[in-house]
């Protein structure tokens, strides 16, 4: 077969025009102001409703409020913060101040954040009230925190003046008491003048999950965020002043970032915000309560919306487009969906590492069952194990070149050399392209599993088993046989109601088998309550692997 340059399916990227002396804070609420939308709704969160004008004033209260704690240029803090309107206020107020935010994912363990604020040396934290007995375990022992600032209801004791301001802590003693958030932006100024950064200053971190490991810190400079919301928002999703943005996905995600504060404020648009859980019920409420024309999910939700009994019907929500990343879209679902709603879900990838969505469906040309092509602006290169591009059809390893990649990991110079190679990122998973240029997921480079000798995509099982009847969710991962061969184990969860039995699980690798080719059905099938997820909702094999490992008495 000719060799097939995924490059040909590139499309020109428009011209995006960033000045050196720029801060992302500053532009996304400026351009605002300046377009007279001071009295537009900027947020909706569970206590109120905010303009873009109360929005700027609590990011310039909160840059004062940080200030005043003697932050400055290049120091860093954590955010660990529920969706409230205090987030982007913080994030942002943070940014303009030319402080360095670390978006923290807010279910974590108490040893997944002394990692982080060891790792990154972060000098305050920002923490939701109702989250910080997870960090009150380690907060005395931090060597280089200094602050706790609690947001939520006044605590008891809660200092704003005197030295637990003003003055250093003794060193290796942890944070000196405990700072309210609300009554530090009370006493703060409402002006503020932006710190003079550039646009290739380090703007904000994220962490990624650490799925296989430690988590990784990584950075963003001033410049990424706009440009995910001139390349991805504005072009393919097609964003509006004129709609109401509901995300699913939480702040703290990369994703979700990009949903509930990038996307909507760089065009004068309305966020609804949802500081609890995203389930089915939480998510209807706010469909058919705030009537968001669009709408951010995930794979597990939007099945988990499907098979509710309660699902919303089409005249009740006001839903124009819907968007989904994080895992494939398995393609049942999203043709449930539109067939349900009578609107499509645009599926695409996006990463941490990147930003946001780098390659996506297209309103009008939704293809189920692939992530579409991508992002104007974006470039992606299929290869196999020696860096040469692959043949269409055959399954390569992802790299992408874009302006929105992260600079580096910190603190881990031999990831970031394998990750950041120049101009090309490495995604770390498997697609093909076929000749019209439509990418297909093959799942993660490190979950492909060989299977008499040929490679099987754990996802395309997956994806097989999910359009039985009684599947919910379903996840493949790689086990032994009695002679030592990998073969596919499935996970199925299956919808309420349905008896999990011997005959189902024969009846399913039937299934499989009428989809695919033979060697790729599941030999052995476990039903189960619920996959283990990360926060962002993507599955975690790793510990499937580790059942499964534990098992065969690995």
């Amino acid at each position: 077969m000719a060799a097939f340059s995924t490059a040909d399916h590139t499309v020109d990227p428009p011209a995006v025009t960033i000045p050196r002396d720029y801060n992302a804070a500053h532009d996304l609420i400026e351009r605002n102001l300046a377009a007279g939308r001071g009295a537009k709704l900027a947020y909706i969160d569970d206590r109120g409703s905010y303009t873009y004008s109360q929005l700027a004033e609590r990011v310039n209260r909160a840059a004062n409020a940080l200030v005043s704690l003697g932050l400055g240029l290049e120091t860093r803090i954590m955010l660990a913060h529920l969706d409230t309107i205090d987030y982007p206020a913080v994030f942002l107020g943070a940014i303009k101040a030319g402080v360095i935010p670390i978006a923290a994912n807010t279910l974590l363990t108490t040893d997944d954040y002394r990692f982080m604020l060891e790792d990154s040396r972060a000098r305050v934290l920002v923490v939701s009230e109702t989250l910080l007995p997870t960090f009150e375990p380690i907060l005395d022992s931090m060597p280089f925190l200094e602050r706790v600032i609690v947001s939520g209801d006044i605590i008891p004791g809660d200092v704003i003046s005197g030295n637990h301001v003003s003055g250093k802590p003794d060193p290796g003693k942890g944070p000196a008491g405990r700072l309210n958030l609300q009554t530090l932006m009370e006493s703060a100024a409402t002006e503020f003048e932006a710190a003079p950064t550039t646009c290739d200053d380090v703007c904000f971190w994220l962490y990624s999950s650490g799925s296989t490991g430690t988590p990784k810190g990584t950075v963003h400079i001033q410049s990424s965020l706009i440009q995910t919301a001139e390349l991805y928002a504005k072009p393919v999703l097609g964003i509006r002043e004129d709609d109401v943005v509901f995300s699913a996905a939480k702040l703290f995600f990369a994703y979700g970032l990009g949903n509930g504060l990038t996307f909507p404020l760089s065009v004068g648009a309305t966020t609804v915000l949802m500081a609890e859980r995203p389930t089915p019920a939480a998510v209807f409420q706010r469909l058919k309560q705030h009537q968001p024309t669009i709408f951010y999910g995930v794979p597990t939700l939007f099945g988990a919306m499907l098979a509710s009994p309660d699902l919303p019907l089409p005249d009740d929500v006001s839903l124009r487009v819907s968007t989904s990343a994080g895992e494939a879209l398995p393609a049942d679902l999203g043709r449930r969906w539109t067939g349900h709603f009578g609107t499509e879900i645009l599926d695409g990838i996006g990463s941490t590492e990147m930003l946001h969505i780098f390659m996506s469906n297209r309103p009008g040309d939704v293809h189920y069952g692939t992530t579409g092509k991508p992002v104007p602006g974006y470039k992606v290169r299929l290869v196999d194990d020696h860096g040469d591009e692959v043949a269409e059809g055959e399954l390569g390893e992802l790299h992408i070149s874009g302006p929105s990649s992260a600079s580096h990991y910190w603190n881990k110079r031999a990831k970031s050399i394998e990750t950041f190679a120049g101009a090309w990122t490495r995604a770390g998973d498997k697609y093909s392209v076929d000749a019209d240029g439509y990418y297909t997921y093959g799942g993660r480079s490190d979950d492909m599993l060989k299977v008499s000798g040929m490679y099987v995509s754990p996802f395309e099982v997956e994806a097989a088993m999910m359009t039985h009847t009684d599947v919910l969710e379903a996840a493949v991962v790689g086990d032994v046989d009695d002679a030592g061969l990998v073969k596919p184990r499935a996970f199925v969860v299956t919808k309420p109601g349905v008896s999990q039995s011997d005959q189902l699980a024969d009846a399913l690798k039937q299934h499989v088998k009428t989809k695919l080719a033979p060697f790729k059905y599941p030999r052995w099938i476990e039903f189960a309550d619920e996959l283990p997820k990360t926060a962002t909702g993507k599955i975690q094999r790793f510990k499937l692997r580790k059942r499964s490992d534990r098992r065969a008495g690995l």
